[in-house]
């Protein structure tokens, strides 16, 4: 019986070595989850392990890229001489530098050589202001003027209407300038004169215009302002 089961035993070693071999290079546990090679969870960690390598990679990268950057900020700062954003204090002036700064403030560079130059100056401004003053006083005023059509209506056709426009023509005003006439036929023989004038607006009334004109009541029944523009 022993030496059957001896003969036995070597007979099935190679299933042994076999069973010895994929207990070394079989599937690996993790947290109790077991691995094999050919398995998705296995391919997918073989690719975040990959990932992390190449991260890892980029990350040491950049901090050697954010290190030569510092150091390039810290050679320009040292260049503008800066200190945490702020110009770096001047070194105090020397006695010197002092000296030479009192001696240049006792020179006065703008100062008058005399009263004589205060005069002259004074002068020449006074004849400036003069000559832009006379030169403003000679700009052409602007005169505003309307141009007016009055219609006079006579009492009937019996009104002698020339007399009448000669009466008109009496009326005289600095500013007032008769113009062109005409006798437009109204109504039943009757005509009325329709007469053109300019006028300053400044000096000469619309108003008063037409009451003086309704004061010749031996002539004038009415008077209209038939146009009104200004020149």
């Amino acid at each position: 019986m022993k030496v059957e089961a001896l003969d036995k035993f070597w007979t099935d070693k190679s299933r042994y070595d076999i069973a010895e071999k994929r207990f070394y290079e079989g599937p690996q546990k993790i947290d109790g989850v077991t691995l094999d090679s050919n398995s998705p969870l296995a391919s997918r960690l073989s690719q975040i392990e990959g990932e992390n390598k190449e991260l890892k990679s980029e990350v040491a990268t950049l901090n050697k890229l954010f290190n030569a950057l510092l150091k390039r900020v810290e050679t320009l700062e040292g260049q503008l001489k800066l200190t945490n954003g702020e110009a770096k204090k001047s070194e105090a002036p020397t006695n010197s530098q002092k000296e030479q700064k009192e001696d240049d403030d006792d020179v006065d560079l703008f100062g008058s050589d005399s009263e004589e130059e205060g005069e002259e100056a004074a002068r020449i401004r006074e004849e400036r202001l003069a000559a832009y003053a006379a030169k403003k006083s000679k700009k052409a005023v602007i005169i505003a003027k309307s141009n007016i059509i009055l219609d006079v209506k006579p009492w009937d056709d019996e009104t002698d209407l020339k007399v009448m426009e000669t009466e008109i023509r009496k009326i005289t005003l600095d500013g007032l300038l008769w113009g062109a006439s005409k006798f437009v036929p109204v109504a039943f023989g009757i005509q009325k004169l329709s007469i053109s004038c300019v006028v300053e607006d400044d000096k000469v009334s619309i108003d008063w215009l037409t009451e003086e004109i309704e004061k010749l009541e031996d002539f004038v029944q009415s008077v209209d302002i038939a146009a009104f523009n200004k020149i």
